[in-house]
């Protein structure tokens, strides 16, 4: 399926089922979340369980600026509901895990998605009592105080929405046994670095869900290229990955025979090659750069500098094994705005870079309407309780977004033209 047709597909269901839905509920939001919550909410054991999702999933819609229980409570009967919905989101047993995957089938069902895009969210916060906070340096932010987390988002032209999370927890919780045990974080919750919580993220879902299987785009930069890339690829699963400027690649590339078997930097290697880059024109390529005539790229065969480098695996991935390095301009710097690597080393450079994009498309939609949605808004100690809320307020983005979809038929129509 190709994205537009993927796009009309949303359109096209998800229309004509909430058009009769409106029809018996008079409300589109009503409707529309009424739908998703019988699918989200069939593992609950309990009636009054699945009616308490779906307040809060329609709560979450419905309520104007930040979405907290007391916030959220308010659209539903003031105090007592509060206590009812702190006690629903921190202190219940129902599990998070089955409702994230029932939110992935239903959407892949309505129209499988092109990729699954992991996407780092970092969350400030002024204290200490949110599970996971810390004192760390972001690449966007600067040093902040706060937790970071990592989205699995689904991904198509028409539709990105995020439907698993992964909390990343610093040394600090997990070694301090009274903050462990009072945020009831689980036993087998480990140390971790950021790019191992990105990866576990995402493979978590493709490994134990019921989820169309898609390339990967992890628009989180890569370090430690070797072990990540070759964690894919023995996987079996497609994977394009942001990587920094100072990264070290070995050059395969016969279209730099010069640089052919050197240790270089992806920006060396990006700057070396400029000469052979090549525009990639809207057609190609939607996403960062769509308001220009189009993109300047060039992808080159590298080999990810490990200890076994030079000695290549061709396919594998691994040590020695091949991937192609992705350079993207935007302007007329001299120095690429975006490097990617990827172990899809037969797909061309547009196509490349249309699966980049829509790592862009995902960061875009978490800006415009992660606050909305109250995807930050959780605060408390517990661990259960933050995955909880922002299963539901995921839902939540999920239910908006289907709306959007469907609400734009002159878009569809516009693309099929």
């Amino acid at each position: 399926m190709s994205f537009d047709e993927g796009a009309a597909a949303v359109h096209d269901v998800a229309g004509a089922r909430w058009r009769m839905a409106v029809e018996e509920h008079g409300d589109l939001r009503e409707a529309a979340t009424r739908e998703l919550a019988d699918v989200l909410f069939a593992s609950f054991p309990r009636r009054d369980q699945r009616r308490k999702g779906e307040l809060y999933l329609l709560g979450s819609l419905k309520t104007q600026g930040r979405k907290s229980i007391r916030n959220i409570a308010a659209h539903m009967g003031g105090s007592a509901a509060e206590q009812s919905m702190h006690h629903f989101i921190s202190s219940s047993t129902w599990d998070w895990k089955p409702v994230r995957e029932a939110l992935a089938g239903h959407l892949s069902r309505l129209s499988p998605p092109q990729a699954w895009v992991v996407h780092p969210m970092p969350i400030p916060k002024a204290g200490d009592l949110s599970v996971g906070v810390d004192q760390v340096l972001d690449p966007v932010l600067g040093t902040f105080r706060g937790q970071r987390a990592f989205g699995v988002w689904y991904a198509s032209e028409s539709l990105n929405t995020p439907v698993s999370w992964r909390l990343f927890l610093p040394d600090s919780w997990l070694r301090d046994e009274t903050r462990r045990r009072q945020a009831e974080i689980p036993d087998g919750a480990g140390e971790e670095t950021l790019e191992e919580c990105a990866v576990e993220a995402v493979l978590d879902v493709l490994g134990s869900w019921k989820v169309p299987p898609r390339p990967v785009v992890l628009n989180a930069h890569v370090g430690h290229v070797t072990t990540t890339m070759g964690r894919f690829t023995r996987a079996g699963i497609p994977v394009i990955a942001r990587v920094g400027d100072t990264v070290r690649f070995v050059v395969h590339d016969p279209a730099l025979p010069g640089h052919a078997g050197g240790r270089l930097t992806a920006q060396q290697i990006a700057v070396a090659a400029r000469g052979l880059r090549r525009r990639v024109g809207l057609t190609e390529r939607s996403g960062v750069g769509a308001g220009s005539p189009g993109t300047l790229a060039v992808a080159l065969s590298v080999e990810a500098v490990g200890p076994a480098a030079g000695r290549r695996r061709a396919g594998t991935g691994e040590e020695g094994g091949e991937l192609v390095l992705l350079a993207e301009w935007h302007g007329t710097r001299s120095v690429p705005d975006a490097l990617w690597v990827t172990n899809m080393t037969s797909m061309s450079t547009g196509a490349l870079l249309r699966m980049a994009g829509l790592g862009g498309r995902s960061c875009r939609e978490l800006a415009a309407s992660g606050a909305e949605m109250g995807l930050r808004d959780f605060k408390s100690r517990s661990f259960n309780g933050w995955h909880r809320h922002i299963t539901l307020a995921s839902a939540a983005h999920a239910v908006s977004a289907l709306i959007d979809a469907a609400s734009r038929p002159s878009d569809y129509a516009h693309r099929s033209a």
